[in-house]
């Protein structure tokens, strides 16, 4: 892709607010949100971010600027947040680099566990407005009415195509996680092994600020405990992997769960994953997200008491 083929406002958008147009795209990813990477004409690479402006970037980005300052491995936004149209957007500094670490063994689980609970740790004294609505594969907490949330683009689509055990599974651990009365707090809902990259063993970069949320901590670390590997189409960690996680967490940010927080990491833990298999269903992809589901759900929902 050259830079001619960038959307229209973009090169206008670079040089009003970073001094440079763009004169090479270095890469350009389109999910919930767009990401370029462009080279400037003045020799910088930096990275624009665009997504739908639903009120929560704001906070995502001020959440990210503390943390970079502070030397978290994040990437530093470098301008505030700008409304184009129906976009917000920003620019941050390029933090290029690193490999993905791969695997869902309860090693893998423990070492991404240690990331999280820095991440958290850190996340703690930073103050920022609530991002709300949380991320819609995260958005258990909804007050839409029905079991999911209030998504056109999914919820126009055939649902009798989504499997009973779904639909049940969701159930259970939504009623249990929505029964616990636990303070929130803001953390990572997308902590997923895409989002990471890797150096000589040590993490190099956190991604995908845009995933902020605000709910228990509990449920922050079950649906990280959940979904630490996913590297490609999202799945569910094996079980025991999911456990070295929750273990490993405790143990580095100095508290153990109680019951009820045990109790809702586990639940939380699925809600990710009945949301990509209800993905899966309504597009028609492998079902690897129900496949994890069908095996999975009994346990962990026993775990959950739910």
């Amino acid at each position: 892709m050259s830079s001619d083929d960038l959307p229209d406002w973009l090169p206008g958008w670079c040089s009003g607010q970073l001094g440079d147009e763009p004169v090479g795209v270095l890469f350009e990813r389109r999910s919930i949100s767009a990401v370029f990477g462009l080279r400037l004409a003045g020799g910088r690479d930096v990275v624009v971010k665009a997504r739908e402006d639903d009120g929560r970037a704001v906070a995502c980005v001020a959440a990210q600027v503390q943390l970079a300052e502070r030397g978290f491995p994040c990437a530093r936004p470098i301008t505030p947040v700008v409304v184009v149209g129906a976009l917000a957007v920003h620019a941050e500094e390029s933090l290029a680099g690193g490999e993905m670490l791969r695997g869902d063994s309860p090693d893998i689980a423990v070492r991404y566990a240690q990331v999280f609970a820095r991440l958290m740790a850190e996340l703690v004294d930073v103050t920022v407005a609530p991002p709300l609505p949380n991320p819609r594969w995260a958005r258990w907490d909804h007050t839409d009415s029905g079991l999911w949330p209030k998504l056109d683009f999914l919820d126009e689509r055939d649902q009798s195509a989504v499997p009973v055990y779904v639909i049940e599974t969701a159930e259970r651990a939504r009623k249990r996680l929505l029964a616990a009365e636990l303070p929130c707090v803001l953390g990572h809902a997308d902590f997923e092994a895409q989002n990471l990259r890797w150096h000589n063993g040590e993490v190099w970069a956190v991604h995908d600020w845009d995933s902020l949320a605000w709910q228990p901590e509990a449920a922050l670390a079950g649906a990280a405990c959940g979904m630490f590997a996913n590297s490609a189409q999202p799945t569910l960690a094996p079980i025991e992997s999911s456990a070295a996680f929750l273990a490993a967490y405790q143990d580095l940010r100095g508290h153990r769960f109680t019951v009820q927080e045990q109790e809702v990491a586990w639940a939380a833990s699925l809600w990710p994953a009945v949301h990509n298999s209800r993905w899966e269903a309504l597009h028609g992809d492998r079902p690897v997200a129900c496949d994890a589901v069908r095996a999975q759900a009994a346990e962990r929902l026993r775990r959950a008491n739910a």
